[in-house]
């Protein structure tokens, strides 16, 4: 018999890797490095705004709170008020005054005409009594009709600027409403 021969082929797993193509790989340059600029910037820009924070808190803490300034107020409530009389008890008087009769009687002793012809259409008051010059609130309620838009509103805003003139505190807004509730005025005292 003869022998025929075969073309002898690898078989698989057996030899060596092939390769593909002739040589090494084309050069491949590495990446450029990242430059740390930003990050240099980013927490210099946040040093800077912790520091503005600190400072803050330093002065809000140092702060010594006494505030003598009354030029906002009316001066002729401002002159007849002194320390002893606020820290005063009420008299029996006052105590039975409703928180509107004693809003319209301050007006009517300090208030200029026109304040007091508006200070006669208010029907309730709420909140006046109480002030802790954290966030005080005070409600005016009319006998006026319409919104913010109304032809009362100019008499509303008398209102709140009579309030102010009566009434302080460091932080404290006074709103005024109409007898349908909605609002019409309101002012800072």
């Amino acid at each position: 018999m003869s022998q025929q021969q075969y073309p002898q082929q690898p078989q698989p797993g057996w030899g060596g890797p092939q390769q593909q193509g002739y040589g090494t790989p084309p050069f491949q340059p590495q990446p450029p490095k990242k430059s740390k600029a930003g990050k240099i910037v980013g927490f210099g820009c946040l040093g800077v705004v912790a520091l503005f924070v600190l400072i803050g808190i330093g002065a809000a803490a140092g702060g010594n709170g006494d505030s003598t300034d009354t030029g906002a107020k009316d001066k002729a409530v401002a002159a007849g008020r002194t320390p002893e009389s606020d820290k005063a008890e009420a008299t029996p008087a006052q105590k039975t005054k409703t928180q509107a009769e004693q809003f319209k009687a301050c007006v009517a002793k300090s208030g200029t005409g026109t304040e007091k012809k508006a200070v006669q259409h208010v029907t309730k008051v709420t909140g006046a009594d109480k002030r802790n010059d954290i966030l005080d609130s005070a409600e005016v309620y009319t006998d006026f009709t319409g919104g913010l838009m109304s032809d009362n509103q100019g008499d509303a805003k008398l209102i709140a600027s009579a309030f102010t003139s009566c009434y302080e505190s460091k932080n404290g807004l006074v709103s005024v409403y109409g007898q349908d509730g909605d609002l019409l005025a309101n002012a800072n005292y």
